[in-house]
């Protein structure tokens, strides 16, 4: 996912301080529109991200702001206060393992179901794929690997995030050499053409790859993605509260067909949040089964 960010100083406004009575009206207004919440000890962050806007409008103060998102909602200054809440952090090929996993125990197994419905088609879903990384390198390994073992099956990955700047970065396809470190070798020099230091990734590739804007605390825009058979939701549950997890994992579970999976971050868990889907060890990562 595009993920808050975990340093940042505060930017004053020298015309307005951040009043605890705002700080609440802010971090309501912005947890009921994305499901993001901000913990007291995050106000700094919250307050320090909204400064900026305010230098960039020319805004008196909080206030003023305030009165602003709530002029404009979704189809106005929310879409830039998203962006600037969120950042990305990521790379190709992060968390090894669980693309290990991909490779050689789930995507089999759908492969296998889809097969037996007379299905010839594979949906995977990287929800909250922030800049690409994440979507682009299941297209890598569908590319290398997956298509030369079954020839005869179609895969169709989506990418989404709410962040629209990120998701123009994914389009665009161009890395640093911290995003593609992880890349084998073989695979940099076919897929990926270097200009100094800046990788560009093959349009072979990145046509593999659709990208939507979603907000997975909106129900309505989650609807969209439904019919899928394998979502990545990594590193993003830990930004909600438990009743927006619960909201986006029921959309999620609603989306995904009879026997999908859903992965979610190392660190997070589907424990306290549903019981309805079925817990599957696989070594040291837990994949989370529709029944």
């Amino acid at each position: 996912m595009s993920l808050l960010a975990k340093l940042d100083l505060p930017v004053r406004n020298k015309q307005s301080e951040l009043t605890d009575d705002m700080f609440e009206r802010l971090r309501s207004f912005v947890y009921k529109k994305t499901g993001i919440y901000f913990q007291d000890n995050k106000r700094y962050l919250l307050e320090s991200r909204i400064g900026r806007r305010l230098i960039a409008l020319k805004l008196s103060g909080f206030p003023a702001y305030y009165e602003l998102l709530l002029k404009g909602g979704m189809n106005g200054e929310l879409k830039d206060l998203v962006n600037a809440i969120t950042i990305n952090e990521t790379f190709f090929f992060r968390n090894l393992p669980k693309f290990d996993l991909l490779e050689k125990e789930l995507i089999p197994e759908i492969v296998e179901r889809r097969a037996g419905e007379g299905k010839k088609s594979v949906r995977i879903w990287s929800a909250a794929c922030s800049t690409g990384d994440e979507p682009y390198t299941i297209a890598l390994i569908v590319k290398e690997r997956l298509q030369r073992k079954f020839p005869q099956v179609r895969f169709e990955i989506a990418g989404t995030d709410i962040n629209t700047q990120v998701l123009e970065k994914a389009k665009a396809g161009i890395y640093g050499e911290y995003g593609v470190r992880n890349v084998p070798p073989p695979m940099m020099r076919k897929h990926f053409k270097e200009d100094g230091a800046r990788f560009q990734l093959s349009p072979e590739i990145r046509k593999m790859v659709k990208y939507h804007h979603v907000n997975l605390s909106d129900r309505v825009g989650m609807g969209r993605m439904r019919g899928v058979d394998l979502v990545l939701c990594a590193n993003v549950l830990i930004y909600f509260d438990t009743q927006a997890k619960q909201r986006v994992v029921s959309s999620i579970y609603n989306n995904l067909n009879p026997g999908g999976y859903l992965l979610v971050g190392f660190s997070e868990t589907l424990y306290g949040v549903t019981q309805s889907f079925q817990p599957v060890r696989f070594d040291k990562i837990i994949a989370y089964k529709k029944g």
